[in-house]
This record gives C-alpha cells, sequence and structure tokens, in this order.
C-alpha cells in the first residue's frame, strides 16, 4: 500500500450489487473477484481487478446512507499510517466523523468523514504489504480525481494541511469558474472547483482510465448507463466523458484519445 495520504482504494455503494459488477466490468474491463468477507449487510464483497490487481470494490449501499436519501455513490479511501490520528486531525481542521476508527478483520483500520465543506472520504490503515505504485495512465485505475465543493481554496488548503497535497496551477474557466489542479508527490493527479448550483453537495468524482474515449461510452450506454457529458478534450490532450450508471452513481471515465 502507499506510504503518502493520497486515494489507493475506491468503493462503490450500491443498490444491486450483482448488476454493478457486470456494468462495470463491461464498461471498464475489470475481472470481478469475491472476497472472502461480506458487506455490512451480509452479501459478498466483490472486489473488482485490473490484471491481478485491485482497483476497488462493489457493496450494497449501507441502510444508513439510504435513510438518509444519499444515492448510490462511488467513495474514495485515503492512505493513513495512523487512522485514529489522522480521524482527529480531520475532525480538529473542521471535518465531521461519521464512523469512527473500526477494525476490518484481515484488511485494517479505517474511518468515515467528510471534509470541511462536506465531501466525503474514507480513511484506511491497512494491514496488509505496501504494493508498487501504477503508472500513470494505467487501463482500469484510476487516471484523475476531481472535487466539486463549496469553496476550493478551503477544500485545497484541508487537504494540503491534512495530507501534502501541493496546489500546481489555476485554470479559469469562465461562467463556470476557476478549475485548481493539485499533486501527490510531484505528480500531478487531481482538480478542484467550485460545485454548480444544481450539485446539491460537495463531493469527490473519480476517473477511470479506459483505452479509447468513444468506445467505452458506448459501452456505458449499451450496459444502461447514462451519459451526462462528453466526450471533450481536456487540457493535456486526453478526452473524457462524465457518466452516471444503471443504478444512479456518478463516475467518469479517461482515456488518451478517441
Amino acid at each position: 500500500m502507499p506510504r503518502t495520504p493520497s486515494f489507493f482504494w475506491y468503493e462503490l455503494l450500491t443498490t444491486d450489487t450483482e448488476a454493478a459488477r457486470d456494468f462495470y466490468a463491461g464498461v471498464i474491463g475489470w475481472r470481478p473477484e469475491v472476497w472472502g468477507g461480506s458487506d455490512m449487510s451480509g452479501k459478498p464483497y466483490i472486489v473488482m481487478n485490473a490484471g491481478d490487481r485491485g482497483v476497488g470494490g462493489i457493496m450494497n449501499q449501507p441502510e444508513q446512507m439510504k435513510a438518509m436519501g444519499g444515492p448510490p455513490a462511488w467513495v474514495g479511501y485515503i492512505y493513513a499510517a495512523d487512522v485514529d490520528a489522522a480521524t482527529k486531525s480531520v475532525k480538529a481542521a473542521g471535518g465531521s466523523v461519521f464512523c469512527e476508527p473500526t477494525d476490518i478483520p484481515d484488511v485494517g483500520r479505517f474511518s468515515v468523514v467528510t471534509d470541511p465543506q462536506g465531501a466525503p472520504f474514507q480513511m484506511l490503515q491497512p494491514d496488509g504489504p505496501d504494493q508498487p505504485p501504477v503508472a500513470p495512465g494505467t487501463v482500469g485505475h484510476v487516471g484523475w480525481h476531481e472535487l466539486y465543493t463549496s469553496d476550493w481554496k478551503a477544500a485545497m488548503a484541508f487537504y494540503s494541511g491534512q495530507f501534502g497535497w501541493k496546489k500546481d496551477s489555476e485554470f479559469d474557466m469562465g461562467e463556470m469558474g476557476i478549475y485548481a489542479l493539485f499533486s501527490v508527490d510531484g505528480q500531478q493527479v487531481g482538480g478542484m472547483m467550485n460545485r454548480p448550483p444544481q450539485m446539491p453537495m460537495s463531493v469527490w468524482q473519480f476517473y477511470f482510465t479506459v483505452d479509447a474515449i468513444d468506445a467505452a461510452a458506448k459501452r456505458v450506454t449499451d450496459g444502461g448507463g447514462n451519459i451526462l457529458m462528453g466526450p471533450m478534450e481536456v487540457p493535456g490532450g486526453s478526452w473524457v466523458v462524465q457518466c452516471q450508471d444503471p443504478q444512479g452513481a456518478h463516475f467518469a471515465l479517461t482515456a488518451p484519445h478517441r
């Protein structure tokens, strides 16, 4: 597992784990594998692999999340060398704690938090050995992390203070405002911007890497999902689409060409 506090695991909380498994396997090419344990509802936890490397998991949406009206969603885990200390630090910096540090047998210790602007994420202190980093642009892995927030400057200061992320350049997107890029250990991995008025809450969005954007977008719609934006070219020459899966979870795809 990585030693730098950065996103390293991704989890889909959904209403139909089997349907989501088949959808993402078809769209991204992931290889599903049932993990030995189960999720909080007692259903099998499904690990999605890119080759022999796990990228994320699919689990049943918790009842508490459903009761609060939360839709199916992707969440990300940030590595923590000491999750108890990291959770206290997030709270002291103005974040909220939804689940105090808890042990997952044979996995590690995790917590569920939000940043001060309300974007949820999780932190995990893993039990397993470190894994080598994945090369940028590797198909099947997350190629970009995007935060939609109520105050990107305050959010940037929070993540920089908690995890050491560094702000890079800014793009002026006109009516959409400023898009600020950030890096981890010198590698540019994402951006932050103020969310549009129609977006009800702050949230992270993750871009999964595919070979070619048009073919992947067609797989999304053929599988029952929706294209919400794109395909469009972004600075640097990559192509992206923003999507919604059949159960309602938002995600995005990135590719080096159309």
